[in-house]
């Protein structure tokens, strides 16, 4: 009997794809999109590489399962992503029709899915999505938080 994964295990997904950005120079925000049990897309943030302000590991992930699947509707996906997403990165989650999103810590600076705002349960939308926040928390938190560490050390240097 195959043992169910859960959300820690698919956010550990997400952490893999932060960290591949932290070693690219980029912020360490990672994502995933699951869907029946399988990865359908990955991305990180790639801002700094492409020079791409829209370039958020949601929107990247969000593109490649659209494309993946051929099909915009991700109806029955979940997204995986290490810190609250931001206003644009919850419109594309929204308009993409996904179900569920599984964050690993609050952006009380930008986040729509509980800081700032809450796009997730709005009325006035024609869409909602399931929030499940603060999975493996303290990881994605530490992660930012070196990274930022390791960039004013390296300004003082």
């Amino acid at each position: 009997m195959a043992q169910e994964r859960d959300d820690a295990f698919w956010m550990g997904k997400a952490i893999a794809q932060a960290e591949k950005a932290a070693a690219r120079g980029e912020v360490p925000i990672g994502a995933v999109i699951v869907r029946d049990g399988k990865i359908i897309a990955r991305g990180h943030n790639l801002r700094e590489g492409k020079q791409d302000p829209a370039a958020h590991a949601e929107l990247i992930a969000i593109r490649r399962a659209a494309k993946k699947t051929t099909n915009w509707r991700l109806l029955g996906a979940t997204l995986y992503v290490t810190l609250e997403p931001c206003l644009m990165c919850m419109g594309a989650i929204l308009l993409a029709r996904v179900e569920k999103v599984v964050f690993g810590c609050y952006d009380p600076k930008g986040g729509a899915a509980g800081s700032l705002y809450d796009l997730s349960d709005d009325r006035r939308l024609n869409h909602r999505v399931t929030l499940v926040p603060r999975v493996r928390e303290g990881e994605c938190a530490a992660l930012l938080s070196n990274f930022f560490a390791d960039l004013r050390r390296k300004k003082k240097q």
